[in-house]
């Protein structure tokens, strides 16, 4: 295992306040990533305190773990150091109060020996019970050297975020609220920041004279399992465009930070946010699949979309006149995560009509936003032999190239670690959140109709006129390449 750098674990020992403990995303991603920061050494000193609405002992809770590990930890679990993750955790039933979960923490933190210590509380709850979570901290005088992780969606429209947020702030200043959003956690958002504004190749044409449109494309191939009852009173939008994809285009969009630091650059994506269109709803397809009216807890008769297809505008000097589409849905022909940037083409061809230029399209830088990164920058280049004929190549990256993907951060490892040391770069502000919410009204006020689509195909038909006359992108004409094949 490759040394940890100085200065990227947190400075102080910490206990963490999972609320939400038993759930589904506690189960498979919080807890495995836990006990990875853990036994890596990121977060030498730690105590954790599961807490829930289930009535169990910490024994209990500590074998609830055990097999939480066992079938969802990503990497190896030696003995050695699950009893040693083990010995640091305790659980409080919700039924027991706050006084319990607040004997608890304190329990905790005299276990360190008089070092000073801070918390994390990580809700993960459902929205609505979000500040009943909150008020119970508070009630606990939990809130003194905390800080607070909050799972999306910050509300569902502009009046219940600006509601929620007044609420929020009344026990946690802003400084110490953390808004999840795991995609700007991934190693290949940050390395937007990286790609953008330490190569002096692209930074000078990453604007509206030399892109033409760009595409943010998520499609899933998930049916909703148990999430159905939430995404009927959520859908598509709500769920993921507000939350995640409007997030990765600010780190897309966003102009150079006066610094790498989070302030800094909180400010250059709001300011994105800021400039952004409202959404109209001409400009939205929504899409619901077919057989989605018959799942368990869903209406027959309803509205709610499990795909959605958009074009957005940021009216500023940089990308004025760019289309923005945004794409993501359930039960889609292919799970990928995507960010396609196509260039303008030159602006006539010397090269002869039956040349191959224009054929495939325009070039194309592509970031795959899966955990181990992958770019590709796609451009013409002659056909060996006699005469003039053009193909379309690509040049290619991919993490696996570099020997260091086993020291990729799964997403929620990266953000509870800069939870934990208050760094706020991957996280989201209530004065962006609310931004985002009011350039939603208008398609939240008067939704188009959602539009049936097969699953397994890549939604309704309509995205083709929406995006004309461009094409989507995925699905590829040509697969990334495999770093291992002979040849490459």
């Amino acid at each position: 295992m490759s040394k940890i750098p100085a200065g990227v674990g947190p400075q102080y020992p910490h206990v963490v306040v999972l609320i939400g403990a038993t759930g589904d995303l506690a189960r498979r991603r919080l807890l495995p990533g836990l006990f990875h920061l853990s036994s890596a050494g990121f977060i030498p000193g730690y105590r954790i305190i599961g807490v829930s609405l289930d009535e169990m002992t910490a024994d209990a809770f500590r074998d609830f773990v055990r097999q939480a590990l066992k079938e969802h930890a990503t990497r190896k679990v030696t003995e050695e150091a699950w009893s040693q993750f083990a010995a640091n955790l305790d659980y409080v039933s919700l039924s027991a109060g706050a006084g319990a979960l607040k004997a608890a923490v304190e329990r905790a933190e005299k276990s360190f020996d008089g070092a000073e210590t801070r918390r994390l509380h990580y809700l993960s709850v459902p929205p609505k019970a979000a500040l009943s979570a909150v008020r119970m901290l508070g009630e606990a005088r939990l809130v003194e050297r905390a800080r607070i992780v909050m799972e999306k969606p910050f509300g569902v429209d502009l009046k219940s975020a600006v509601e929620l947020n007044a609420q929020l702030h009344q026990v946690f200043e802003e400084a110490r609220i953390f808004r999840i959003d795991h995609f700007l956690g991934k190693e290949p958002a940050q390395n937007i920041l990286a790609f953008r504004f330490a190569n002096g190749l692209f930074e000078p044409i990453w604007n509206r004279n030399f892109i033409d449109h760009v595409q943010i494309d998520v499609p899933e191939t998930l049916d909703l399992g148990k999430r159905v009852g939430f995404y009927e009173t959520i859908g598509a939008y709500r769920d993921m465009v507000v939350t995640h994809l409007f997030q990765i285009l600010a780190f897309m969009a966003m102009e150079p930070p006066t610094a790498l630091d989070p302030v800094s650059i909180t400010e250059e994506k709001n300011k994105v946010f800021r400039s952004m269109l409202p959404v109209k709803p001409t400009d939205v397809v929504r899409g619901q699949y077919s057989g989605y009216r018959a799942e368990p807890g869903v209406d027959p008769e309803s509205e709610t979309e499990t795909f959605i297809a958009l074009k957005c505008s940021i009216d500023n000097w940089r990308w004025a006149g760019v289309p923005f589409y945004l794409r993501t849905g359930k039960r889609l022909a292919e799970g990928q995560r995507i960010i396609s940037i196509a260039f303008r083409e030159p602006p006539r061809s010397m090269f002869p009509a039956d040349s191959g230029v224009g054929a495939q399209g325009p070039d194309h830088l592509t970031f795959d936003l899966a955990d181990a990164s992958k770019m590709s920058l796609s451009f013409y280049g002659k056909r060996p032999g006699p005469g003039m004929r053009l193909d379309k190549l690509s040049l290619q990256f991919a993490m696996h190239d570099t020997g260091l993907v086993g020291d990729v951060l799964e997403a929620y490892e990266r953000l509870i670690l800069d939870a934990m040391r208050g760094d706020h770069t991957l996280f989201t502000s209530a004065e962006g959140i609310e931004r985002l919410w009011e350039v939603s009204m208008p398609l939240l006020q008067a939704p188009p109709p959602v539009r049936p689509y097969a699953p397994g195909s890549w939604g309704p038909n309509a995205i083709h006129q929406l995006i004309a006359p461009h094409t989507w992108r995925l699905p590829f004409e040509r697969a990334w390449r495999n770093p291992n094949a002979l040849g490459n």
